[in-house]
C-alpha cells in the first residue's frame, strides 16, 4: 500500500468511528474532535520539523 492509500484508509476508519460515536453517545463528540485536532496538530508539527 502506498502512503496515500494508508492515509485514505485511516481517514475512512476514523470517520466511521466518529460517526458511530455520534449516534451512540453525542457527548463524546467534543472530546473526540478535540483529541483529533491535537493529534493532527502534533503530526503537522513533527512533519514540519523533519
Amino acid at each position: 500500500m502506498s502512503h496515500t492509500e494508508i492515509s485514505w484508509l485511516a481517514g475512512g476508519i476514523l470517520s466511521i468511528v466518529v460517526g458511530v460515536a455520534v449516534i451512540v453517545w453525542p457527548r463524546i463528540l467534543a472530546y473526540m474532535v478535540g483529541i483529533y485536532l491535537i493529534l493532527v496538530g502534533i503530526i503537522a508539527i513533527v512533519a514540519a520539523l523533519r
